[in-house]
């Protein structure tokens, strides 16, 4: 399962949040941004389940204000 995070951090703290972030094994790729979100993480897992324990990690991280989770599905 292929999904997309689109995180809110405060504000200075996006290289810290982001390097914390891409700790986590099912991290495959993390974007600092321009905009309307902060960071962008690209997260692989074999269930809806793992994704849920992904993002509950990604919203403990020090500096997260805010998560949007995007699930990709294949056409």
């Amino acid at each position: 399962m292929e999904a997309y995070v689109l995180i809110n951090v405060e504000s200075g703290k996006e290289y810290d949040v982001a390097s914390e972030i891409s700790s986590i094994p099912q991290v495959k790729d993390v974007l600092i941004t321009y905009g309307l979100y902060d960071i962008v993480v690209k997260v692989e897992t074999e269930s809806l389940r793992e994704l849920e324990e992904v993002v509950h990690r990604i919203r403990k991280v020090s500096g997260v204000r805010q998560t949007t989770t995007l699930v990709g599905v294949g056409v």
